[in-house]
């Protein structure tokens, strides 16, 4: 769990200076119509968040298997209206979402970690689905928001 609390807190460092060196127009402009822009990208980074942090909890305390469930990607950006929302805001609700969640790993017993989630077709531990949330946050970050 340590190198990816170390993950979380570098991402947590390194996106606002990354933002810094781009334009509004970098920031705002779709890729295509149905396509996200890269604020919109880190709003998603956001609601992928408020989604784990409740999961992470959960997992500890409720009945095995936790069953995970889903939730409409699109819909959360677009009823957040990040693409109209100030940068700033975004990533400040970012850092703190993250910060809560690095706080949340730091705390976890390690026997829990080997707790069961059902995720539908397939079940994992808590530990995977942390690892996958970083895995997630990174695949965005890597390859959609660094990208110029």
């Amino acid at each position: 769990m340590e190198d990816i609390i170390k993950r979380i807190d570098y991402w947590i460092k390194l996106l606002p200076k990354e933002f810094n060196s781009l334009s509004e127009t970098e920031i705002s402009t779709r890729p295509l119509p149905n396509k996200w822009a890269k604020k919109e990208i880190v709003g998603h980074l956001c609601d992928s968040a408020i989604n784990n942090l409740d999961r992470f909890v959960k997992i500890q305390y409720e009945e095995q298997p936790y069953r995970i469930q889903s939730y409409d990607q699109d819909q959360w950006v677009i009823v957040q209206n990040y693409q109209e929302r100030p940068l700033d805001e975004i990533l400040n609700l970012f850092q703190t979402l993250n910060k809560q969640i690095i706080n949340i790993i730091m705390n976890i017993p390690t026997e829990k970690l080997t707790y069961i989630c059902d995720l539908g077709n397939t079940h994992k531990t808590l530990q995977w689905l942390i690892q996958d949330y970083l895995d997630h946050m990174e695949h965005h970050i890597n390859n959609q928001i660094l990208i110029r």
